[in-house]
């Protein structure tokens, strides 16, 4: 787990580098900060939710480029409460907003990341239980007058598992909602 919070982190520290790298830089920062609860469905099997944060500065296409972090759960979901399977999945991601002037703005987003199911029990060590994640999902973002946004989007994994060569509680098909609050805005 050290790893991938390591991984996120490095991620994260590379982007904003590439930004500071500009000449022009400083008219970017501080861009707009969102930070929300993110609820995700794997189709036909668990409920996952956590926290994600999407930043967006206007020197990156005029603000069409948008960089997030996100961290979602079966603990904060289908697995608090009951034997569901504990599975999280830590991500990163860059998407592209159209219409990005507009209060309704469709995007499309790619996802790279870890996830790792915790099967509890010794038996199941034979089992794979990790995966590096590469997804793809595409949706609409709403910005309200108010300082919230809202996210929704249908994604697909693209290695999900199959239990022998991968995760058997990776599915492929996912569905998002995302609920941002707006941290800080230029």
């Amino acid at each position: 787990m050290k790893k991938t919070t390591a991984l996120c982190l490095l991620c994260l520290v590379f982007v904003w580098d590439l930004a500071a790298q500009s000449s022009e830089s400083n008219e970017c920062w501080p861009g707009t900060l969102k930070g929300g609860f993110r609820i995700q469905k794997a189709q036909k099997l668990y409920w996952e939710n956590g926290f994600a944060f999407d930043y967006a500065c206007p020197k990156w296409l005029d603000s069409r480029i948008h960089f997030g972090a996100s961290y979602a759960s079966t603990r904060f979901g289908s697995a608090l409460g009951s034997n569901a399977i504990k599975q999280d999945n830590y991500l990163v991601s860059a998407a592209y907003h159209f219409r990005h002037q507009k209060a309704l703005q469709p995007f499309t987003r790619l996802n790279v990341g870890y996830f790792h199911a915790d099967y509890e029990e010794a038996f199941f060590d034979v089992l794979p239980n990790s995966a590096f994640l590469t997804s793809i999902d595409a949706g609409v973002y709403y910005e309200f007058k108010f300082p919230m946004t809202l996210s929704l989007s249908a994604g697909y994994q693209l290695n999900a598992g199959t239990g022998m060569a991968g995760p058997g509680t990776l599915f492929p098909v996912f569905y998002q909602m995302s609920i941002f609050y707006t941290i800080f805005k230029k």
